[in-house]
């Protein structure tokens, strides 16, 4: 019986009413074989469909949800710390193996995360159950990578960045960074939005489904979503609710202007090769 088939059995038993007093050895041996799995890259918790379309792989969600669903918190230590929580910090054994490093005194990995070849975590910094971090990314300082969240290879990802996750408030698909893409120091990604691959993001730039992305290259507006290879910031336009007799002049709500991108742009964001070779 193949994995998915093991976890979709398990999710309809937990459905029907399994709980983590009624799962066993062979159910939490189940769980811990998927969470190894995507330790090891084989699974992936969405897939690109088509050139700026992706999709969550429904089971894997499940799977993710299923180690809280079926598993007991308990009293845990690490490092002299005390906590409780329904899973241990993952094991990072196998990083050394593929060149990923993650400094010391604050990089969190929960199980179930997968960084890439030459991934570099600065301290502190957090990757969640799920989240998929691809070669040569590197999460810098005060960041953090929620559940599921997919990382392309090459991406740099600005101190005090935000990547949403899928598992609460609950979304249909994980947030997407594309390869190559340069988000600055204090980005917000959240609600499933997918980053094109090669883009540019300024710092403190909001990227989510609600806001719209003016895209001056093709004319377009789009939601959800910010083409590959646009320089992305965030602007303020005025908002309909300055109509409103309780708001003294003018409301304005915010929005991302996307345009192409230009060579001193491209410079300014080159990756250093040194740190990881």
């Amino acid at each position: 019986m193949s994995l998915q088939t093991e976890i979709s059995d398990l999710w309809n038993r937990y459905q029907n009413g399994l709980t983590a007093a009624d799962a066993g050895p062979s159910e939490l041996e189940t769980l811990d074989a998927f969470l190894a799995a995507l330790e090891a890259g084989e699974y992936r918790a969405a897939e690109k469909v088509g050139p700026a379309d992706w999709e969550a792989v429904e089971w894997v969600k499940q799977g993710v949800l299923l180690n809280f669903g079926l598993r007991e918190t308990q009293p845990r230590s690490y490092g002299g710390v005390d906590y409780y929580d329904v899973l241990p910090l993952r094991e990072t054994d196998d990083l050394a193996e593929r060149g990923a490093r993650n400094t010391p005194d604050g990089t969190v990995l929960r199980p179930g995360s997968y960084l890439g070849e030459d991934v570099i975590m600065m301290s502190p910094s957090f990757v969640n159950i799920g989240a998929y971090v691809d070669d040569a990314a590197l999460v810098d300082s005060n960041d953090v990578v929620g559940s599921c969240a997919q990382i392309g290879a090459d991406v740099k990802l600005g101190a005090n960045t935000l990547i949403g996750g899928v598992l609460e408030p609950v979304e249909n698909a994980p947030v997407v960074v594309e390869d190559g893409v340069s988000l600055g120091a204090g980005c917000r990604v959240t609600s499933g939005f997918v980053v094109g691959e090669n883009s540019v993001v300024g710092e403190n730039t909001l990227l989510t489904p609600r806001i719209p992305v003016y895209d001056l290259v093709d004319d377009e507006v789009h939601y959800g979503r910010l083409p590959p290879e646009r320089r992305a910031f965030q602007r303020y336009v005025e908002s309909s609710v300055s109509e409103e007799e309780l708001i003294p002049g003018k409301a304005y709500k915010p929005a991302v202007v996307a345009t192409g991108l230009e060579q001193e742009t491209l410079e300014a964001t080159r990756r250093e090769g040194a740190l990881r070779e």
